[in-house]
């Protein structure tokens, strides 16, 4: 991808930064420094205005709600909303829109992209996410939740855990095995499940920041309609970094954008506690925003493949690793800064910076750096841990033996 615009992609740009900055309130400092109590009218509101200006689902089709433009744009859309520190949409859209959306354009049946997608962009149907379990977290290949068909119904039976919102959801799309003969990569398929069923039981998860975005949910004999299977029957593995896939494909495009805010708060963070010009600070600052450029020109890279239709494949464990264990460094070194003041009152709300989840629209974010602190500690963990991106590194990319 081009570092500098088209003329085309230019005045797309132009368009879309006129259009935040005739909706923003006056005096805008991000999400995060809205009130809590205001955070999710704003965010609502927000989205709708998104809708209504074709900037929701910009490159999906028309027929189904989107702008019908391409994914160029869309990335123009993330990075511009990014900058501006505003939500891309409501909680779970996420879910909805950037990962299953994109996926049901890919390999959906017609019949599905013509129902669902029309349901996600006016939120009749929200959706989460339930791929892990307690034996299979990062190995998701370990997946044991189970579906067998009964005639016309898919009867499944097992448990999903840390489903990040599942208690604001109404669907859940589902990694189950159907085929238990074989295991592994096989024998799994991908469903479309309403949680709102006799059969299916959601219990919270309270993070260590004391907020509830986790769940467990349990199937017990919970069903769906044989044709709610999304890709071929048995092939949900294919489908599941596929869909992992546009997780990560605007991440890597929007992320540099948002680390390099934070960047720039910690480097004032620093300054506020006069220890801008401590020679073991600026070492570790330097190293952040060297981070920053190196994320920004692999981005770049990501970008590019993915505008061009193509699968970015291993090389997303890459950015995966590099974003997160980027971020607990720089939040660690927010707490070195800070010392006992990261403890105090006044500590937990100094300088905000909003948690990346919070552009989604995330309930409850206090936007204080020691909760940012907190919150990155599962960075590592959570959507492929660093072992595992190390291995599939290691294997995919450098080719080496799995022992």
């Amino acid at each position: 991808m081009d570092i500098v615009d088209s003329p085309e992609r230019s005045r797309f740009r132009t368009r879309v930064r006129n259009f935040i900055q005739e909706n923003l309130p006056p005096g805008w400092e991000g999400l995060a420094a809205l009130p809590p109590d205001q955070q999710a009218e704003f965010t609502a509101n927000w989205r709708i205005l998104l809708h209504e200006n074709d900037l929701l689902a910009v490159s999906w089709p028309k027929e189904y709600g989107g702008a019908g433009l391409t994914p160029s744009e869309q990335i123009v859309v993330a990075e511009e909303l990014t900058r501006a520190g505003v939500p891309h949409g409501n909680f779970n859209d996420n879910f909805s829109i950037q990962m299953l959306g994109s996926t049901l354009l890919r390999v959906g049946t017609q019949e599905q992209k013509e129902y669902y997608l029309p349901r996600i962009l006016t939120r009749e149907d929200i959706w989460c996410q339930g791929f892990s379990e307690p034996e299979a977290g990062s190995d998701l290949a370990g997946i044991r939740t189970t579906a067998e068909l009964s005639g016309d119904r898919w009867i499944i039976n097992g448990q999903k855990t840390w489903t990040s919102y599942g208690h604001l959801a109404d669907h859940i799309f589902v990694l189950c095995r159907t085929d238990k003969s074989v295991r592994a990569h096989n024998g799994m398929s991908l469903l479309l499940v309403k949680l709102d069923q006799p059969g299916i039981e959601i219990r919270p998860l309270l993070t260590m920041t004391g907020d509830h975005e986790f769940n467990e949910v349990f199937f017990t004999d919970a069903h769906c309609a044989a044709a709610d299977v999304l890709g071929p029957v048995n092939a949900g593995w294919g489908v599941a970094m596929t869909l992992l896939g546009y997780e990560r494909g605007e991440a890597a495009a929007t992320l540099p954008v948002k680390f390099r805010a934070d960047f720039e708060r910690l480097t004032q963070l620093a300054r506020d506690y006069g220890k801008a010009d401590d020679p073991v600070i600026r070492q570790r600052l330097g190293r952040c925003i060297e981070g920053v450029e190196q994320m920004k020109n692999m981005g770049l890279r990501a970008v590019s493949q993915w505008v061009n239709g193509e699968d970015i494949g291993a090389e997303s464990s890459l950015h995966k690793l590099f974003w997160s264990e980027w971020l607990q460094e720089a939040t660690q070194l927010a707490m070195d800064i800070m010392g006992p003041a990261a403890l105090t009152p006044e500590g937990l709300g100094l300088q905000g910076i909003s948690f990346p989840a919070a552009e989604a629209g995330t309930p409850n974010t206090t936007g204080a750096w020691t909760d940012y602190y907190m919150r990155s500690r599962a960075a590592t963990i959570y959507a492929g841990s660093s072992e595992i991106q190390r291995n599939i590194i290691s294997e995919r990319l450098l080719g080496l033996p799995r022992k």
